[in-house]
């Protein structure tokens, strides 16, 4: 059987059916371009080098004998050197709580 032309009928719907599918993927591309896409914000942490500086050592009392002490020597300088120690100690800390603070944007 043939159309008006002289062409076969199941060309005619064969030729039909790609123009339509061409048309209908022009219309699915062109509409995937009119969407905008959705931007989700990701927070991930970056490790960043800590700029506290770590606090000198202090000479500790027992350390500066070079012979031996008498007992009221050696307890002054261990008592002493209790005190020294803590106050080394409040030094660190507080370059530690520096160093391990959260870090807030600068947006």
């Amino acid at each position: 059987m043939k159309n008006d032309q002289g062409y076969p009928v199941a060309h005619t719907w064969l030729f039909a059916t790609v123009i339509a599918g061409c048309a209908l993927a022009l219309l699915f591309l062109l509409t995937a371009c009119g969407t905008t896409p959705v931007l989700t914000e990701i927070k991930v942490p970056v490790p960043v080098a800590c700029q506290e500086k770590v606090p000198d050592r202090p000479v500790m009392p027992t350390e500066e004998f070079t012979a031996k002490p008498t007992l009221d020597q050696l307890s002054r300088a261990r008592a002493a050197e209790l005190e020294r120690r803590e106050g080394y100690e409040v030094k660190l800390r507080t370059a530690l709580e520096a160093c391990t603070a959260p870090i807030t944007p600068s947006e």
